[in-house]
C-alpha cells in the first residue's frame, strides 16, 4: 500500500518523537550514572579519610610517649618504663635546676633515677630554704628519652617531678626517700634547661 504525504509525515514525526525520548533516556542514563560514579567517589574519599584520621591517631597514641615510675631499693631509687608497652626506652637524658650544680645523668637501657644523684643537693637547698623541706617535696627534673616505637626511633622531652621525702635517722643526718614521678608536660629538647630551671623557681 503507497503511503499519502501526510502518512508519510505522521510516521516521520512519530520516528522524531521516539528518537527524542530515546535521547533523553541516554542523557537521563549518562547523569544518573556520573551521579552514581560521584557518589562513589565521595563515599571512598571520605571513608579513606576515615581511616587516614584514624591512622593519624593510631600513630600519635603510639609515638607520644608518658614514663611510669616503679619505686625499688627501699626508695633509693625509682625505675622507668613506657606506659605504652610497646615502646622500648633506649637511653635518656636528665637535666636537673642549674642552681643545684649538678652534671647532666645518661642513662643506657636501665632507665631509673637513683636519689644519689641529687640527694645531697636538694638537702643544701632545703638549709637555704625551707619552703623546700616540707611535706612531701617535689623536684623538677628534665629528661629527654630516645625510644623506639615500632619501627621508628624517636625522642621525646618532658617535665617530669620527682616525689621525694626527707627523712631524718637517729644516728644523725637525712635521708632522701623517692616516692615516684608524675608527668608535668611535653617540651622541645632546647627549651630543656630553661624550663627546668623555670619549674624550680616556682
Amino acid at each position: 500500500m503507497t503511503e499519502t504525504p501526510q502518512e508519510r509525515q505522521e510516521a516521520a514525526a512519530i520516528r522524531k518523537r521516539w528518537i527524542n525520548l530515546g535521547e533523553l533516556l541516554a542523557i537521563a542514563a549518562v547523569i544518573i550514572s556520573a551521579l552514581t560514579l560521584w557518589n562513589s567517589y565521595k563515599e571512598r574519599s571520605n571513608a579513606e579519610s576515615d581511616r587516614s584520621v584514624e591512622a593519624r591517631k593510631a600513630d600519635t597514641r603510639a609515638h607520644r610517649l608518658v614514663l611510669k615510675a616503679s619505686v625499688a631499693a627501699n626508695g633509693a631509687r625509682v625505675d622507668l618504663a613506657p606506659s605504652d608497652a610497646d615502646q622500648v626506652l633506649q637511653g635518656q637524658t636528665l637535666l636537673f635546676p642549674s642552681s643545684l650544680t649538678l652534671s647532666p645523668i645518661e642513662t643506657t637501657g636501665d632507665a631509673r633515677i637513683e636519689a644519689g644523684w641529687f640527694a645531697d643537693a636538694v638537702k643544701k637547698a632545703r638549709d637555704k630554704d625551707a619552703t623546700k623541706a616540707v611535706g612531701d617535696l617535689r623536684l623538677p627534673v628534665a629528661i629527654t628519652t630516645r625510644y623506639l616505637a615500632g619501627d621508628a626511633t624517636l625522642s621525646d622531652t618532658a617535665i617530669y617531678e620527682i616525689g621525694y621525702t626527707l627523712e631524718g635517722h637517729f644516728l644523725g643526718g637525712t635521708a632522701v626517700k623517692l616516692k615516684g614521678l608524675s608527668v608535668a608536660r611535653h617540651i622541645s629538647a632546647k627549651d630543656a634547661q630553661r624550663a627546668v630551671d623555670a619549674a624550680w623557681s616556682h
